[in-house]
């Protein structure tokens, strides 16, 4: 691996304006492509095998004239200063307020004073209206929501309280400044670590070029594959991340080649054939992370997955070849000014330069050497009480109630819950196949019954049936709200009783609706949560064996990665869930976490955690194998490495953090959860944990069966067979170590290895 690396590491730096080119080429291609594509679909949320998804497909079956996918909106009056909504005055500006909204895009809008229709409450001073469109949401034009958001602020001019929520006035939630900020800080961070403008955008633009292609490589076959608009999100956001974090570690690595001497185009080879191979394996391992998401079984987890692993392909890809040749175009000013001026032959420092004052990186490795147990303790303990509240997580989807409390949705919202309670806003919807009952009507009648007598349920709507009478749908209210776990309860007694009526009429009952969709999606994440975790986890150990032929340190980078994630989950639990700090994060409502969170995060942070275990891990693997003790090995790979992994840390963090100031509550948690994650991973468990447990572990570390070692195939990341192939060559090697020190015996069998196989 490391040969060819190096090979192709050279080729770029020699033909880098042809590599260039091809680039520039595929990119220009690839917008070309997007710009003259159909548009994407959109996205078809299904959740194959459960029962909500069940009963909305026989419901697409059996009602086809009822169009489901069509947008809705509930204008919601209330009477202000005691009076009755169904006063005169009042009932002539609700009526205004609808006539105001019917034509266009509008099926029907219904009378909320109509004989039987429920849509006054109690006491008289609320009512509600539901406005029906023939689109669907994404499709209703501008002018449709300007008549509704007009019409409703005439109500509020008539003297009434006018809110509207529903789907009809969805747009694409505020997403904050997360990206620019990101880009940003990561131009400061990457200056602070080159000292070049130069150097600092070489990244940068390299990781844009990758994701330009990649996402618009998934808008030109979006139709055609069926990826929609959203397919691309979380393509971008990885692929922005691991292709700054890549051509990060190639071109750090290229500088310490010039330092040592080397040619440059040499050193492009040097390190692309080492540090090439280190993101060739770290790509692997994101790569395995997200199309493991199909594990799910989500049609739309699926695709997003596996665009995102295209994107990381080609962020690999464009780390191995367009980052040497960019390398060779910007050739001395990789370096500042005050370097270039202090050494003008090389215009690089020496090692002796370089060396002359000990690293942060290299102090923190030598206290974590001398204090082991007390960090990993520390370390342990602190990531241990941060996870504990995740014992108390409960899953679910985001509705009306997470809005923002000043947003005409959560007014809504509230206004329905205050004035036919909680359960109002999440209904609960059965539909009774009844093709196989001898009596439809009276199999209808009995469900309506038992669902009545369940413990939980307010209301119960009289069925409804098809054309043939061969299908009805009821509609059950319950007492609790939608996120509430009591309503979960409700659910499940429902499906119990169904089961009953089932074995006495022939109907088959099956209970759909919002509330229940989110119910049954919290049950999907969880079943497939561990599945998910034993393949992720062990596809990746099995590749991280081979690349440090040990056991144990990829068993270390798992259990680390574990604890990061649970620590992570509880942060997100302590502040979204019980309401800690969610004021400073400007949090206004708690609630379940989204039930796409945990995977997500498993998914997402996975693939970034692996990428930190390989890049620092494998110079110490790199040194021990050339000859370093244990301790040396972990010194040298703080040296080389931890100031690189910092950066891309911070970087990380700053990207994902910059989405907390988004106005969604589920954007912030997002932004939250996976900036912590990083923030944990990347400076506990790597920073401290790693090095303390390899420090214990000492050269048990890099143990490997000997029947393991002969089965697990050479791949040579650390780059031993390249450093005897250009000794060989006559290219000038520093010896692999001192005479006084002894090679360790992992080294001396891979060059008996070697020597025998040659």
């Amino acid at each position: 691996m490391a040969t060819f690396l190096y090979t192709l590491g050279r080729f770029a730096f020699r033909r880098r304006r042809i590599v260039a080119l091809v680039w520039v080429a595929l990119l220009v291609a690839a917008g070309v492509g997007a710009s003259t594509a159909s548009s994407p679909p959109d996205d078809e949320f299904a959740l194959p095998g459960t029962e909500a998804q069940q009963a909305f497909d026989l419901l697409e079956e059996q009602f086809p004239q009822a169009n489901a996918e069509g947008a809705t909106a509930r204008i919601v009056f209330r009477a202000e200063d005691g009076s009755k909504v169904t006063a005169t005055e009042n009932r002539e500006a609700v009526a205004d307020v609808l006539d105001a909204v019917r034509g266009g895009q509008t099926v029907s809008v219904s009378d909320p004073f109509a004989k039987r229709s429920g849509a006054v409450s109690r006491n008289g001073a609320t009512a509600y209206a539901v406005v029906s469109y023939e689109v669907p949401t994404m499709d209703l034009t501008d002018g449709s929501r300007e008549d509704l958001q007009n019409a409703a602020e005439a109500g509020r001019d008539a003297g009434l309280k006018v809110e509207t929520g529903g789907d009809a006035l969805f747009t694409e939630p505020d997403m904050g400044n997360g990206e620019v900020i990101g880009i940003a800080v990561a131009a400061i961070v990457l200056i602070l670590t080159f000292g070049s403008l130069v150097a600092a955008g070489l990244p940068l633009l390299t990781a844009l070029v990758g994701v330009g292609i990649g996402v618009s490589s998934i808008a030109a076959f979006g139709a055609t594959l069926g990826l929609s608009a959203t397919t691309s999100t979380l393509a971008m956001m990885i692929g922005l991340a691991v292709g700054i974090d890549y051509a990060l570690f190639i071109a750090s690595r290229y500088r310490a080649e010039l330092t040592e001497g080397r040619a440059r185009e040499e050193a492009a080879g040097r390190a692309v054939g080492t540090a090439g191979s280190a993101v060739v394996f770290a790509g692997l391992t994101v790569v395995i992370a997200l199309t493991g998401l199909s594990i799910v079984n989500i049609p739309i987890l699926t695709k997003m997955g596996l665009a995102a692993a295209g994107t990381v392909v080609i962020a690999v890809l464009v780390a191995i070849t367009l980052v040497p040749a960019a390398l060779g175009m910007v050739g001395k000013r990789i370096y500042g000014r005050k370097v270039r001026t202090a050494n003008p032959e090389t215009g690089a420092p020496s090692a002796a330069d370089s060396e002359a004052r000990p690293r942060g990186g290299v102090r923190w490795a030598r206290f974590v050497l001398r204090r082991p147990v007390m960090v990993l303790v520390a370390a342990v303990i602190g990531l241990g009480a941060l996870a504990l509240p995740v014992s108390s997580m409960q899953l679910g989807l985001p509705d009306e109630g997470d809005q923002p409390s000043d947003s005409t949705q959560r007014e809504a919202y509230d206004m329905l819950s205050d004035a036919f309670g909680p359960g109002f806003n999440g209904p609960l919807l059965l539909v009774v196949d009844a093709r196989d009952s001898e009596d439809p009507q009276a199999a209808a009648d009995r469900v309506v019954e038992r669902v009545k007598g369940v413990d939980g349920v307010v209301s119960v709507s009289p069925p409804a049936f098809n054309e043939d009478k061969s299908t009805a749908t009821i509609t059950a209210i319950p007492e609790t709200g939608p996120s509430d776990p009591e309503t979960e309860d409700v659910v499940r007694d429902i499906r119990g009783e169904a089961e009953g009526v089932e074995s006495r009429t022939g109907a088959t009952v099956l209970v759909s609706g919002a509330t229940a969709v989110a119910i049954d999606f919290s049950q999907v994440m969880n079943d497939a949560l561990v599945p998910y975790l034993a393949l992720v986890v062990g596809l990746a150990f099995l590749l991280l064996m081979v690349v440090f032929r040990s056991v144990l340190v990829p068993l270390k980078a798992a259990l680390g990665f574990l604890l990061s994630v649970l620590a992570a989950l509880g942060a997100v639990v302590a502040v979204f869930q019980w309401g800690w700090f969610a004021g400073l994060l400007g949090v206004e409502s708690t609630g379940p976490i989204m039930s796409m969170m945990p995977i997500f995060m498993i998914g997402v942070i996975f693939g970034l955690a692996m990428d930190y275990e390989v890049f620092l891990v494998t110079r110490m693997r790199e040194a021990y194998v050339h000859g370093e003790s244990p301790e040396e090995a972990i010194v040298s790979g703080f040296k080389l490495g931890a100031r690189v992994v910092t950066a891309a840390a911070v970087i990380m963090i700053s990207v994902f953090a910059g989405f907390i100031g988004a106005g969604d509550s589920m954007i912030k948690m997002m932004g939250f959860g996976l900036a912590v994650a990083i923030l944990f991973d990347a400076f506990v468990v790597r920073m401290a944990v790693v090095p303390a447990v390899l420090a214990l572990l000492g050269r048990r570390a890099w143990w490997v069966p000997g029947w393991l070692d002969r089965v697990l195939p050479n791949v040579d990341v650390e780059g031993e067979r390249l450093r005897k192939r250009l000794a060989t060559d006559g290219d000038p090697v520093p010896a692999p170590a001192p005479a006084s020190t002894p090679a360790p015996a992992a080294a001396q069998r891979g060059a008996e290895r070697e020597e025998s196989r040659v």
